[in-house]
Protein backbone atom coordinates (compact mmCIF):
# COMPACT_ATOMS: atom_id res chain seq x y z
CA UNK A 1 0.00 0.00 0.00
CA UNK A 2 1.49 3.49 -0.36
CA UNK A 3 0.99 6.59 1.37
CA UNK A 4 -2.49 7.68 -0.53
CA UNK A 5 -4.29 4.36 0.35
CA UNK A 6 -3.45 4.03 3.75
CA UNK A 7 -6.03 4.38 6.62
CA UNK A 8 -4.78 7.32 8.78
CA UNK A 9 -4.53 5.82 12.76
CA UNK A 10 -7.42 6.49 14.80
CA UNK A 11 -9.82 7.10 12.22
CA UNK A 12 -12.04 3.90 12.68
CA UNK A 13 -12.95 3.38 16.12
CA UNK A 14 -14.16 -0.19 16.88
CA UNK A 15 -14.31 0.69 20.78
CA UNK A 16 -17.03 3.06 20.27
CA UNK A 17 -19.45 0.12 18.33
CA UNK A 18 -18.80 -2.11 21.14
CA UNK A 19 -19.98 1.06 23.23
CA UNK A 20 -22.95 1.26 21.37
CA UNK A 21 -23.91 -2.32 21.60
CA UNK A 22 -22.97 -2.76 25.25
CA UNK A 23 -25.54 -0.03 25.83
CA UNK A 24 -28.40 -1.91 23.78
CA UNK A 25 -27.45 -5.11 25.36
CA UNK A 26 -27.54 -3.18 28.96
CA UNK A 27 -30.87 -1.37 28.18
CA UNK A 28 -32.96 -4.56 26.39
CA UNK A 29 -32.29 -7.10 28.84
CA UNK A 30 -34.85 -10.52 28.57
CA UNK A 31 -35.17 -12.37 31.73
CA UNK A 32 -36.18 -16.05 32.13
CA UNK A 33 -39.46 -16.59 33.60
CA UNK A 34 -37.70 -19.34 36.09
CA UNK A 35 -38.36 -19.28 40.05
CA UNK A 36 -37.75 -22.52 42.26
CA UNK A 37 -38.63 -21.04 45.85
CA UNK A 38 -40.52 -18.37 47.79
CA UNK A 39 -37.87 -15.36 45.78
CA UNK A 40 -39.69 -16.31 42.61
CA UNK A 41 -42.58 -14.08 44.58
CA UNK A 42 -40.60 -11.15 44.74
CA UNK A 43 -38.93 -11.71 41.49
CA UNK A 44 -42.98 -12.08 40.31
CA UNK A 45 -43.41 -9.05 42.00
CA UNK A 46 -40.59 -6.78 40.69
CA UNK A 47 -42.43 -7.23 36.97
CA UNK A 48 -46.02 -5.94 38.29
CA UNK A 49 -47.49 -2.56 38.07
CA UNK A 50 -45.71 -1.13 41.95
CA UNK A 51 -41.93 -1.65 41.06
CA UNK A 52 -42.18 -1.91 37.38
CA UNK A 53 -38.07 -3.28 36.49
CA UNK A 54 -39.66 -2.05 32.01
CA UNK A 55 -38.48 1.14 33.52
CA UNK A 56 -34.90 -0.21 34.06
CA UNK A 57 -34.81 -1.77 30.64
CA UNK A 58 -35.47 -5.20 31.89
CA UNK A 59 -39.24 -6.37 30.90
CA UNK A 60 -39.70 -8.88 28.46
CA UNK A 61 -39.63 -12.15 30.77
CA UNK A 62 -39.71 -14.94 28.32
CA UNK A 63 -40.46 -18.61 28.91
CA UNK A 64 -37.90 -20.30 26.34
CA UNK A 65 -34.12 -20.45 27.51
CA UNK A 66 -33.26 -19.59 23.95
CA UNK A 67 -34.89 -16.31 23.97
CA UNK A 68 -33.29 -14.60 26.82
CA UNK A 69 -30.11 -13.46 27.83
CA UNK A 70 -30.59 -13.12 31.50
CA UNK A 71 -31.29 -15.91 34.12
CA UNK A 72 -32.66 -14.38 37.85
CA UNK A 73 -31.55 -17.83 39.88
CA UNK A 74 -34.39 -17.22 42.43
CA UNK A 75 -34.80 -20.05 45.27
CA UNK A 76 -33.22 -23.13 46.61
CA UNK A 77 -31.10 -25.22 44.01
CA UNK A 78 -31.66 -29.07 45.24
CA UNK A 79 -29.27 -31.81 43.70
CA UNK A 80 -31.95 -33.51 41.60
CA UNK A 81 -32.87 -30.37 39.92
CA UNK A 82 -29.46 -28.63 39.53
CA UNK A 83 -28.61 -30.92 35.83
CA UNK A 84 -31.87 -28.99 34.60
CA UNK A 85 -31.08 -25.47 35.25
CA UNK A 86 -27.52 -26.61 33.78
CA UNK A 87 -29.26 -27.56 30.78
CA UNK A 88 -31.49 -24.35 30.73
CA UNK A 89 -28.49 -22.32 31.11
CA UNK A 90 -26.42 -24.12 27.88
CA UNK A 91 -29.38 -23.14 26.30
CA UNK A 92 -29.50 -19.64 26.40
CA UNK A 93 -27.30 -17.78 23.22
CA UNK A 94 -24.67 -16.30 24.15
CA UNK A 95 -23.43 -13.39 25.53
CA UNK A 96 -25.70 -14.57 28.66
CA UNK A 97 -25.98 -12.99 32.59
CA UNK A 98 -26.51 -14.56 35.62
CA UNK A 99 -27.90 -13.04 39.22
CA UNK A 100 -28.39 -15.04 42.11
CA UNK A 101 -30.97 -13.74 44.14
CA UNK A 102 -31.57 -14.52 47.66
CA UNK A 103 -29.40 -16.50 50.20
CA UNK A 104 -30.55 -20.17 49.06
CA UNK A 105 -29.16 -19.31 45.32
CA UNK A 106 -26.39 -17.15 46.77
CA UNK A 107 -24.96 -20.06 49.12
CA UNK A 108 -27.68 -22.45 49.74
CA UNK A 109 -29.56 -20.56 52.81
CA UNK A 110 -30.89 -22.24 55.99
CA UNK A 111 -30.47 -25.78 54.57
CA UNK A 112 -27.47 -26.03 54.20
CA UNK A 113 -26.17 -27.65 58.24
CA UNK A 114 -23.59 -30.65 58.38
CA UNK A 115 -24.55 -33.93 56.80
CA UNK A 116 -27.15 -32.38 54.61
CA UNK A 117 -26.52 -33.87 51.29
CA UNK A 118 -29.24 -32.54 49.13
CA UNK A 119 -29.14 -28.79 48.61
CA UNK A 120 -26.27 -27.32 46.32
CA UNK A 121 -24.56 -24.69 48.34
CA UNK A 122 -24.84 -21.74 45.83
CA UNK A 123 -25.53 -21.66 41.94
CA UNK A 124 -21.90 -20.22 41.32
CA UNK A 125 -20.91 -24.47 42.06
CA UNK A 126 -22.77 -24.84 38.40
CA UNK A 127 -21.89 -22.01 36.14
CA UNK A 128 -20.70 -18.05 36.51
CA UNK A 129 -22.85 -15.90 38.39
CA UNK A 130 -22.18 -11.86 37.73
CA UNK A 131 -24.06 -10.34 40.39
CA UNK A 132 -25.43 -11.71 44.03
CA UNK A 133 -28.30 -9.99 45.26
CA UNK A 134 -28.36 -11.20 49.26
CA UNK A 135 -31.29 -11.33 51.69
CA UNK A 136 -34.13 -14.18 52.48
CA UNK A 137 -36.32 -13.25 50.59
CA UNK A 138 -34.82 -9.64 49.30
CA UNK A 139 -37.01 -7.78 48.22
CA UNK A 140 -38.07 -5.90 44.51
CA UNK A 141 -36.22 -3.27 45.28
CA UNK A 142 -32.99 -5.39 45.84
CA UNK A 143 -33.64 -7.16 42.45
CA UNK A 144 -33.89 -3.29 40.24
CA UNK A 145 -30.94 -2.55 42.42
CA UNK A 146 -29.60 -6.24 41.12
CA UNK A 147 -30.63 -5.33 37.56
CA UNK A 148 -28.72 -1.78 37.42
CA UNK A 149 -25.54 -3.56 38.66
CA UNK A 150 -25.49 -5.90 35.84
CA UNK A 151 -25.94 -2.76 33.47
CA UNK A 152 -23.32 -0.82 35.22
CA UNK A 153 -21.04 -3.86 34.64
CA UNK A 154 -21.81 -3.89 31.05
CA UNK A 155 -21.53 -0.45 29.93
CA UNK A 156 -19.13 0.21 32.82
CA UNK A 157 -21.50 3.36 33.63
CA UNK A 158 -24.26 3.96 35.90
CA UNK A 159 -27.26 4.83 34.44
CA UNK A 160 -28.73 6.68 37.94
CA UNK A 161 -26.67 8.15 40.22
CA UNK A 162 -26.71 7.12 43.87
CA UNK A 163 -27.77 9.58 45.72
CA UNK A 164 -29.66 12.85 44.49
CA UNK A 165 -28.12 16.22 43.37
CA UNK A 166 -27.85 18.16 46.91
CA UNK A 167 -29.82 21.19 46.51
CA UNK A 168 -29.03 24.13 48.47
CA UNK A 169 -31.68 26.81 49.15
CA UNK A 170 -30.70 30.42 50.36
CA UNK A 171 -33.06 32.45 52.40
Amino acid sequence: MDEQTQVPPGLIHFALMDDVLNLARANSLWPMTFGLACCAIEMMATGAARFDMARFGCEVFRPSPRQCDLMIVCGTINKKMAPAVATLYDQMPEPKWVIAMGNCAISGGPFVFPGQYSVVEGVDKIFPVDVYIPGCPPRPEALIEGILELEKKLTGKRRWPVAPPQVQVTA
